[in-house]
């Protein structure tokens, strides 16, 4: 098979490389549902060492800078509760959390969640976070730049390893929300 964006060794249908994902994700992938079949979820092993965005694609390419989308939580606070989002833009942009985040989520402040927060409640590595197989009842913002792509790479919930997922499938995750102007240009 060869990957749909990018040139990599061994492209692989998700799938068929459970194994290689965190327990969350690999259920998420397992359990698949709507309009974009499971199969087109393309597992890449990736060296860790080149999991941040510039260094990965320093190594495997430059023109997956355009291509790639990064996944932070965020945290909402409004009076004593707090809310937890994850939010998909391309990695070209960051995402707009005192302004889009905060209005969405309806919060009086919104910050990064901390990275013992981030990794302890998604289940997965920090450098690796995916919005597939986040916990239920989560708001995945999406920004629609990200579900125009025919694909888009993004983390695989490990450091080792990549997803590249069809750009509409993000805004059939549960809990997502397509967005304009969530990721503001840097």
């Amino acid at each position: 098979m060869d990957a749909p964006i990018g040139h990599f060794d061994n492209p692989l249908p998700a799938p068929d490389c459970l194994d290689e994902l965190t327990l969350p994700v690999a259920d998420a992938v397992r359990h698949w549902q709507g309009s974009v079949p499971a199969e087109q979820i393309v597992y890449v092993d990736t060296d860790p060492q080149w999991a941040d965005t510039a260094v990965f694609v320093e190594h495997y390419g430059q023109d997956l800078l355009d291509r790639s989308a990064n996944c932070v939580v965020v945290a909402g606070k409004r009076g004593g509760a707090t809310t937890l989002a994850a939010c998909v833009v391309l990695s070209t942009t960051r995402v707009d959390v005192n302004g889009v985040v905060r209005r969405q989520l309806g919060a009086r402040k919104a910050s990064f969640a901390s990275t013992d927060t981030a990794t302890g409640e998604t289940g997965m590595e920090y450098g690796g976070i995916t919005p597939i197989g986040l916990p239920a009842g989560w708001p995945v913002l999406v920004d629609s730049a990200v579900v125009d792509l025919p694909y888009v790479l993004v983390g695989s919930g490990r450091r080792r390893g990549k997803l590249l997922v069809p750009g509409k499938a993000f805004a059939e995750l549960p809990g997502a929300v397509v967005l304009e102007g969530l990721g503001v240009a840097v």
